[in-house]
Formats: structure tokens, sequence, C-alpha cells
């Protein structure tokens, strides 16, 4: 068990809170979700309104106090895996049915893609993932099919990021597709736009990446 689980209580989602760039994040449930702090994520929680229920940290990027009531996972630097990857192992091993991460974007280049390749990892492992902040929302799928609400002001974009992704299909955009094929290797879907409502995103093989980007106001009024 996770130190700092309460026993016998199913909590379905887990909010990781890594170490990037500090950012806002829409639908956090204090008190509800379970917390994991990733290092300097730890001073990001006050900030947005959480508290850790376990931090993980190798102390690199934050050597401040730690609460006395939250559980602490200490790493030594040198190790395979970054902080928010072991925050991943973690609540997959608990068996949560989402993960969040927050704060995960921004910051270090490699850090960043690290963060991304989390993601991938974690939904590989039949855990549900998507990352918030304030500029970009991004949710992998692997074999499903999802709705994403229109939201102006924002571009809508699909990589493949274990792949091929095979039986990719987008409708209710403004580039539609069906039963396509996309590599990791060539960014075919950048920049689309919805086209009513909501667009439906799916892919029968491999993880995709669905995008939502914040424009700038004058990208947004060339849409």
């Amino acid at each position: 068990m996770i130190p700092g689980m309460k026993p016998g209580i199913k909590q379905k989602r887990c909010i990781i809170v890594s170490g990037g760039d500090f950012s806002p994040a829409e639908g956090l449930r204090p008190g509800e979700d379970f917390v994991i702090a990733c290092d300097r994520g730890y001073t990001y929680c006050s900030r947005l309104g959480l508290k850790p229920d376990l931090l993980i940290s190798d102390f690199d990027s934050y050597a401040g106090p730690v609460d006395a009531s939250v559980p602490v996972n200490a790493y030594a630097s040198e190790k395979d895996d970054t902080d928010t990857m072991l925050a991943v192992r973690c609540a997959i091993a608990q068996g949560f049915d989402e993960v969040l991460f927050c704060c995960a974007l921004g910051g270090r280049l490699d850090h960043l893609i690290a963060n991304l390749q989390a993601l991938v990892f974690a939904r590989k492992h039949g855990v549900r993932a998507s990352l918030s902040s304030e500029e970009a929302e991004v949710t992998a799928l692997m074999n499903e099919t999802a709705l994403f609400p229109r939201r102006e002001g924002w571009s809508l974009s699909v990589f493949a990021a274990d792949g091929p992704c095979r039986g990719v299909c987008i409708r209710g955009a403004k580039y539609p597709l069906e039963d396509a094929e996309i590599l990791p290797s060539f960014p075919i879907g950048v920049s689309n736009q919805w086209a009513g409502d909501q667009a439906e995103i799916a892919v029968k093989e491999g993880i995709l990446l669905v995008v939502q980007s914040r424009l700038s106001s004058g990208e947004a009024e060339k849409c």
C-alpha cells in the first residue's frame, strides 16, 4: 500500500504534481483525489489548493522543509526513473483508475519529453492518463473513442506516441480522418479545429496523444 493511503477506501484518481513550470489546472478535487508531489512539485501543491498525500523526491530541485504529516519516499539522484516516473509506477501499482499530471510542462526540454513519455507509460499499463495546464491539455488514448467538447480559442492536434497508430478517426473537426494510420515520425495531425460542438477521436491500435492548445489572440482571430 502507498504510504498515506486510507485503508479500505478506493480512491480512483491520482494527481501527480511534477516540477515543471507552475500552472493552474482544471478539475482538481481537493480532499478527494490522492496527491503525489514530485520533488519541486511539493511547493506547487499549496498554490493548487492541494495537500500532498505522498512526496516522491531525490531532493535535487527541492531541499526545503516537509510537513511531518506527509510521507516521503526519498531516492538517490542517480537513478533510472525520474521522480514523475516513480510516481506513475506507484500509482499503477496501487491500482488507480486514472492519473492526472499537473505542472508537467515547461522547464527543461528533456524533463518535458520524459513527462509525456510517463503519460504514455501510464496509459499503456491500463490507467486513463491526461495532463492539464493553463495553456494545454494532453490526453492519451489507447484502443478507444473519446469526445472533446468545442473550446473557443483552442486548437486540437493528434500525435502518434506509441505506434504506428492505426484506425485513427477524427469526426466533427475541420480536417476529418477515417481509419487512418499515423506514425510517430511525421506530425500530420497538428492544428486541427472543431467543426461543431464536439469532436470525436478514436484509435484502434497504438497510443494516440490528443493535444488541446490555447491559441494566442492573433491565432484565435484567424480561426
